[in-house]
């Protein structure tokens, strides 16, 4: 299964409305990556609402995809972490330093265009 990955402008939107096997987050990670180089994308919004909870394997991918989405020039907001998903994330020591945070979809892609429209 394959997560969709929408362009609004310059930005990315994702919003993750499944639980994430290995795969479908490898798939993702590739996906995603691909897109950012295909459009020239400098903002992404990932929503993780819908997750309830995640393991140590989707942790390290969602660091990872972070990382490599910042590698390559496109700033990434976290939205809809659920406590689960953010003691996994902890836990497994997954440092999202500078990542920015936000309750919901809508606050994120705010968030996103304050900081790189200033």
């Amino acid at each position: 299964m394959r997560i969709p990955i929408l362009k609004l402008n310059q930005y990315l939107l994702i919003s993750i409305q499944t639980e994430l096997d290995d795969q479908t987050a490898l798939q993702f990670q590739e996906d995603l990556l691909g897109k950012i180089h295909e459009e020239g994308s400098n903002g992404v919004v990932i929503d993780l609402t819908s997750v309830d909870m995640i393991d140590s394997f989707i942790a390290k991918v969602l660091g990872d995809v972070v990382d490599m989405s910042s590698l390559m020039g496109a700033r990434v907001v976290l939205t809809g972490i659920r406590p689960a998903v953010a003691i996994t994330l902890i836990d497994m020591g997954i440092k999202l330093e500078g990542v920015s945070t936000a309750l919901d979809l809508e606050q994120g892609l705010a968030s996103l265009q304050q900081e790189l429209e200033g």
